[in-house]
């Protein structure tokens, strides 16, 4: 805000600094916000290219390296060993007590 004061014959500007610089910080508000914005679209953008080119790499190192052999099967079970190699089952039988009158 600017006034004009008139003392004899010079004239003197008083300039509120306070209104200057909310109206600057008001007008330049957009474009910080603006700014930001631009700035994190970038980083995000610079982000996803990294990770595809990762997983691009990644994927081609995992189809060209040679193939180990498959792991070896356990050996099958004897009828003849003993119990205790053979696997454990475990059955359930609740407890059913009815009152009978």
């Amino acid at each position: 805000m600017t006034t004009a004061t008139t003392l004899g014959d010079s004239t003197f500007f008083s300039l509120n600094m306070t209104t200057r610089g909310e109206d600057f910080l008001y007008k330049s508000s957009g474009a910080i916000v603006a700014g930001i914005v631009v700035v994190v679209i970038v980083v995000f953008t610079v982000v996803l290219v990294l990770l595809k080119m990762y997983n691009r790499k990644m994927r081609t190192r995992r189809e060209l390296e040679p193939k180990g052999p498959k792991p070896a099967a356990p050996p099958a079970l004897d009828p003849n060993s003993n119990s205790s190699q053979q696997p454990a089952t475990v059955t359930f039988s609740p407890d059913v007590h009815s009152e009978t009158r």
